[in-house]
């Protein structure tokens, strides 16, 4: 059996540390280096951890938050399910629907 792999995305703790407090501080940052993105994938960036993540776009962090890879992803073990969890708040509720799941519903003739 092989170990289920899954990362910490760390871009927003890291902008605080280095004074950036906003999503859109970074987006003429990476436009001066080339990566393009709209207010909304940056915000999505900042905010989420990504499924995919361009090396420019990598790199480009990299350079302006003036870090190294191991500050921005921490590599851990565990399931996706554990990063929906972590998404989801800090809280420790059950993100599982569980008994929560709709009833079909039935026509019945008058």
């Amino acid at each position: 059996m092989t170990a289920k792999l899954d990362y910490r995305w760390h871009l927003r703790e890291v902008m605080a540390k280095r004074g950036m407090f906003s999503t859109t501080d970074l987006k003429p940052l990476l436009a001066e280096r080339g990566i393009d993105l709209s207010a909304s994938q940056v915000y999505r960036l900042v905010t989420e951890a990504p499924e995919r993540l361009s090396l420019k776009t990598l790199m480009a962090l990299l350079d302006i938050l003036g870090c190294a890879m191991e500050e921005l992803i921490e590599p851990v073990a565990g399931t996706s399910a554990a990063r929906t969890s972590k998404a989801a708040g800090a809280t420790g509720a059950d993100t599982s629907l569980g008994g929560l799941r709709p009833k079909r519903a039935r026509i019945v003739p008058e």
